[in-house]
């Protein structure tokens, strides 16, 4: 039986690129989730690679099929933006493990969908300051930098990975992103001892 490894952690931790390495050099054959969002495409990403690009029409029609495991909502400065994951195929744990990328409220709805110990959770933590500087510095560079989306993620980074949601979710393992190769390092070791 596959596992799923559920990387996750607030904003700007470097959870994407540390997701992306993991892919790229694939030592254990992980498989991708792609998940589904509402949001408008980002410079530079691609339908189909980083999510599943979708309308509230969407959205809607999938959630009375009973195809959603799990969805976040937020109210955005540009209105209502949803981020999902069906069961639509991709998950193949009989065949092979997976790797995805969520927040710490999917790795939840995840984890109670397809059981505890099919889970292999990975939290990226990195300081406040330097998060900061980080999701900054990445905006400037889109097209048209969302600055108030920027500032409303950070902060809602506080509510979302609370120590006692952290605690709840049964979570006792971190990985701290001070240094891209050791974390990388680190991760890898933890996901062989857990598959």
């Amino acid at each position: 039986m596959g596992k799923i490894v559920y990387l996750m952690g607030k904003s700007s931790t470097g959870k994407d690129t540390l997701y992306k390495r993991l892919l790229e050099e694939n030592p254990f054959s992980l498989k991708k989730i792609i998940p589904y969002t509402t949001r408008p495409i980002r410079l530079g990403e691609e339908n189909g690679v980083e999510y599943y690009f979708t309308d509230e029409a969407g959205f809607q029609k999938e959630l009375e099929k009973g195809k959603v495991i799990e969805h976040r909502a937020y109210n955005t400065y540009h209105g209502l933006w949803r981020y999902f994951t069906l069961d639509d195929g991709q998950i193949t744990l009989e065949k092979q493990s997976h790797i995805c990328i969520g927040t710490l409220q999917a790795y939840e709805s995840m984890r109670d969908y397809f059981g505890k110990e099919t889970m292999v959770p990975i939290l990226i933590e990195l300081d406040d300051g330097e998060r900061l500087q980080r999701a900054l510095d990445r905006e400037k560079g889109q097209e048209n930098p969302k600055y108030e989306e920027m500032c409303r993620r950070f902060l809602a980074d506080s509510e979302d990975f609370a120590e006692e949601k952290i605690k709840r979710a049964g979570i006792t393992k971190r990985f701290c992103n001070n240094n891209l190769e050791e974390c990388l390092a680190e991760i890898k070791q933890y996901i062989a001892k857990q598959i």
